[in-house]
């Protein structure tokens, strides 16, 4: 059976046994449909929420709200995404109290990505919403903006916490978020809109990092976890310090971005509601045995931009992302084996910080050794200016990316890059590079001395899933 993975900007075959899982749509699973009418699932979340009153009468005529939404790499672009929708019924409602359009601000919470340019913007918000609002009301979050945000007392579970100053001041905040499976504590949305979209790389720091993430409950992926705790205690000190609770209005999406659910309210109803109605599609069942070599294929380019599948820190954290999706129906000992053009382009320019990441890490034996050097990168001025005024992702966000790629390097046997054109890259990073797939499996064969039993995830570029054995609880 003849499969083709995701390589470079285009594809590589590979054959495998009939009745090898394929994680993909049609394969291992069905993507669920969209709700008939997004508009109106919305607007009956907005009028029915859980936890608290319904919007308009959250507010006043003199309230200043705040209104977050996350930025490019989630949700969609197209007419009837989740941003384009929610944002003028959420509009609509505060109009029904009176709420002025000069109160209100959106802000985009990109936490340590790059910022937006209108272009962006007008893509993702729609050209109408631009026109209402202008450049001063609709902004991007600025993690190292001084005066823009507030530092407060730490989490109760001792966390350094700091926040949007516009969004810790309003009357009311209101959070979008697109509940989809992630690798970082389960699902996106809930706390982890604020907690990651909001803060600043100290906070963002207390749970991207080995401490938390090495720990035995971060993989297989989970909500139970000392990460999800994390982000709760965090939102939750956020919330201690504002004058309401945030509201948030969370869609479950599915595959194609497409609102599957609409729950609106406060994050731990929130939260509670859209994990049990997105499992119905994240999580995903195969039959047994457990499989001994996971199979990912990887494009040049997928969510956090051009790049990504090039620039070694990247790949690595992609392989270490579907290592965590995909732990509990690997056996114990694997290997991981992926296509990756592998040619070292970093996109320099929306990643200034990773070329210097990456060469420090040339020194040293493990990801979790860089921890050393968070404090002098995540603040170098160059990068920090780079993050501020030329739309590049911020210094320590290529720390995250190197603690879930070390995920990798600490679970599976062996990493085997397929096709890589500079294989150095993928040595350096300690994997080991082939010319072919057959090669790859036959390297796979010798290291753990058994048939080669492989799971296939041909595009790492979509909507992922979680997976579990049929007949065991995730």
């Amino acid at each position: 059976m003849r499969i083709d993975l995701e390589y470079g900007d285009g594809t590589l075959p590979l054959e495998v046994a009939e009745g090898t899982p394929i994680i993909a749509p049609d394969a291992a699973y069905i993507e669920p449909p969209g709700v008939d009418d997004p508009v109106e699932a919305t607007r009956n979340a907005l009028r029915n929420p859980l936890g608290t009153k319904p919007l308009h009468q959250l507010v006043t005529s003199s309230s200043r709200v705040a209104i977050g939404f996350p930025d490019r790499v989630k949700g969609g672009m197209h007419a009837t995404a989740h941003r384009k929708v929610a944002i003028p019924l959420i509009l609509e409602e505060l109009g029904r109290a009176g709420v002025k359009d000069e109160n209100i601000l959106l802000i985009c919470g990109m936490g340590l990505h790059r910022k937006n340019t209108r272009e962006e913007f007008a893509e993702y918000l729609g050209e109408d919403l631009l026109k209402r609002f202008g450049p001063t009301q609709i902004i991007n979050h600025d993690a190292e903006d001084p005066n823009g945000i507030a530092v407060l007392e730490d989490s109760d579970l001792g966390d350094s916490v700091a926040f949007n100053r516009h969004a810790l001041e309003a009357d009311l905040t209101i959070l979008l978020g697109h509940t989809m499976g992630n690798p970082y504590g389960g699902y996106s949305g809930g706390y982890k809109m604020p907690t990651t979209g909001f803060t600043d790389w100290r906070s963002i720091r207390s749970h991207h990092t080995p401490k938390t993430m090495y720990r035995d409950d971060f993989v297989p992926v989970t909500t139970r976890s000392h990460f999800r705790d994390q982000l709760t205690s965090i939102g939750q000190r956020i919330e201690s310090a504002m004058a309401q609770p945030f509201f948030l209005v969370d869609a479950v999406l599915n595959g194609r971005s497409e609102q599957m659910h609409v729950i609106a309210g406060t994050p731990p109803e929130v939260e509670r509601a859209t994990w049990e109605l997105a499992a119905k599609r994240t999580e995903v069942t195969i039959d047994g045995p457990k499989r001994n070599v996971l199979v990912v294929g990887i494009p040049r380019s997928f969510h956090y931009g051009p790049g990504m599948g090039t620039n070694p820190l990247l790949m690595l954290q992609g392989l270490g992302s579907w290592i965590t999706r995909s732990a509990a129906v690997l056996e114990d000992r694997f290997v991981v084996v992926a296509s990756s053009i592998c040619d070292g382009w970093f996109n320099d320019a929306w990643f200034p910080s990773y070329r210097a990441i990456y060469e420090r890490f040339q020194s040293l034996h493990a990801a979790e050794e860089l921890v050393a050097f968070e404090e002098a990168y995540a603040t170098n001025p160059e990068w920090v200016h780079a993050y501020r005024h030329n739309y590049a992702y911020h210094p320590f966000h290529g720390f995250s990316m190197a603690y879930m790629g070390g995920l990798a390097q600490r679970r599976a046997a062996e990493v085997v890059i397929v096709g890589a054109k500079e294989p150095g890259f993928a040595r350096s990073m300690g994997c080991r590079a082939v010319p072919t797939f057959e090669a790859a499996l036959k390297r796979a064969e010798t290291i753990l001395n058994q048939e080669v039993r492989p799971l296939v995830v041909p595009a790492a570029s979509k909507p992922a899933v979680h997976l579990s054995l049929r007949g065991e609880a995730q």
